[in-house]
């Protein structure tokens, strides 16, 4: 590797992304590398020097710059038309010591990890079971970089927890040619002077700054690194069981209370993680209900035997949805009911690492998928409007699968409810697949269900609607970004998602 740090062009003019929903056209995708000295944290601050000037020379040749995780994102949140760059081979993990640690850190300090911004979820599981420590959540898919999963405001299923943002106490952002900071909050202080000094930036406390700049989808400069609070390594003890889709499953699904649920492994235990799958062509079946439960780590468990051919203990749907086919209308229950039952395993007590159980790498067929986050208390009544819009406006080539987690502070969360649900509507690729999610969000915006979008999944959203959902974080949001942003840097960073959605503006 080279001593200094490379940002090298590629001759490709087309950005795909890893479930093939769109091509963007480019005028340079670039790879980035750091450079070798020996030397870690001066390695690290090349790295920062290289990208400043990097986005000088994008200002004066009038570009936009956008850069790039693990491409997982179905729409355009992480494209341009201008400078894509790929961040994945910036993958340095360091560990924190007490000199960098400021006085009043209330934490763990033997938790705490600095990360890279291009290291992958799995490269970050890896690594800390290695070192006896976990992640406190992630989603289903491990292809994704850390911070592009951050950016978007990726969720998981950790009812008590949150997001994957949520475990993100400091960001270092290079926001213009001269400038770089590190963002914590205020009410949660972590580094010190010392490391502040180490990679020569500026530090900045303030919790409303934070919380904007958490999911930001790489619109408020570059993140090139992310401060995380991990826990020590823990088990999940897992179970997938098929139960009847009745008033009790109904009434849990309502309130996440377990008290009286009746159908789960582990009694009245309150679960670590909670989903709910229905298949709306065989309601009779009954619902697939995933829940996983945090136990003590042990070295003699055995880990999940992981089959490519079927979806994994920990799988999000889009893994197997892909070999479904767009089928004429007809035969449409018949294979989405087969492959359910063919790809969709039940388990019991299945025992793993966080990293053990949620290890999907893969994009097998073009798939969409739409994430929306809704208060669980309208759970019930979403499930009713779902299988309405089925039979109106279907048949649906897919099936509905329901998450539950923690609301997040972070100002554009999607998973802004105290308690939300997030309703997943993973399908094969299709216009019929788009008609049915415009006749869901119609409906739903009829019978005056609040609703979130995710901003990395197909949604609808515009400058007229998102108010509607945000507000009054949308105006903070952007009071944030020009707050810490210079004028041209905010340019530099829109792209055209951005100002389709009427967040690229002066505040």
């Amino acid at each position: 590797m080279s001593q200094e740090p490379r940002i090298t062009p590629t001759d490709l003019k087309t950005y795909t992304n890893r479930h093939d929903t769109f091509n963007q056209p480019v005028d340079c995708l670039f790879d980035i590398y750091n450079g070798d000295t020996g030397d870690v944290l001066n390695d690290y601050n090349a790295t920062t020097t290289a990208v400043q000037a990097f986005l000088d020379k994008a200002i004066q040749n009038n570009k936009r710059v956008r850069f790039l995780g693990g491409g997982w994102s179905f729409t355009k949140v992480a494209a341009t038309e201008g400078w894509i760059v790929n961040t994945k081979g910036l993958n340095m993990l360091l560990t924190i010591g007490p000199n960098s640690i400021a006085p009043q850190y209330n934490g763990d300090k033997n938790q705490l990890l600095f990360v890279q911004c291009g290291n992958s979820i799995q490269e970050l599981d890896n690594y800390l079971q290695a070192n006896k420590k976990s992640l406190k959540t992630q989603a289903a898919s491990n292809g994704q970089t850390l911070i592009g999963a951050v950016a978007t405001g990726t969720h998981g299923a950790s009812i008590d927890v949150g997001g994957i943002q949520d475990y993100v106490v400091g960001l270092h952002i290079v926001v213009s040619p001269d400038k770089h900071i590190w963002l914590e909050r205020a009410s949660h202080p972590v580094v010190s002077d010392s490391f502040i000094a180490g990679l020569k930036t500026q530090l900045i406390r303030d919790d409303e700054l934070f919380n904007a700049a958490l999911v930001s989808f790489g619109s408020f400069g570059f993140i090139h690194g992310a401060m995380i609070e991990t826990d020590p390594i823990y088990l999940l003890e897992g179970y997938r069981i098929l139960i009847p889709f009745d008033d009790k499953l109904k009434q849990v699904m309502n309130t996440l209370d377990f008290s009286n649920a009746g159908f789960l492994p582990c009694g009245t235990e309150r679960p670590f993680h909670f989903q709910v799958v229905v298949n709306q062509y065989d309601i009779a079946a009954g619902a697939y209900i995933t829940i996983m439960y945090k136990r003590p780590y042990t070295s003699d468990h055995k880990p999940p035997v992981i089959d490519l051919s079927k979806a994994g203990p920990g799988d999000d749907l889009p893994t197997f949805l892909g070999k479904f086919t767009d089928a004429i209308s007809a035969i449409t229950p018949f294979i989405v009911s087969k492959v359910v039952k063919s790809q969709y395993a039940t388990y019991s007590k299945l025992m793993g690492t966080l990293g053990e159980i949620f290890t999907n790498t893969e994009v097998r067929g073009q798939v969409m998928s739409a994430a929306v986050g809704i208060p669980i208390n309208y759970m019930n009544q979403v499930n009713d409007i779902l299988m309405k819009v089925n039979g109106t406006d279907g048949p649906f080539v897919g099936i509905f699968s329901y998450r539950y987690v923690k609301g997040s502070k972070a100002t554009l969360a999607f998973t802004k409810f105290d308690n939300t649900c997030v309703m997943e509507l993973d399908a094969v690729k299709s216009a019929g697949t788009d008609k049915f999610y415009a006749a869901v969000w119609k409906e739903m915006d009829a019978a005056g269900i609040p609703y979130t979008f995710h901003w990395g999944k197909i949604n609808s959203l515009d400058a007229t609607n998102l108010p509607k959902m945000y507000d009054p974080g949308r105006a903070s949001w952007i009071k944030a970004r020009n707050t810490l942003l210079p004028p041209e840097s905010l340019k530099l960073f829109n792209n055209q998602l951005l100002t389709d959605w009427g967040l690229d503006g002066a505040s």
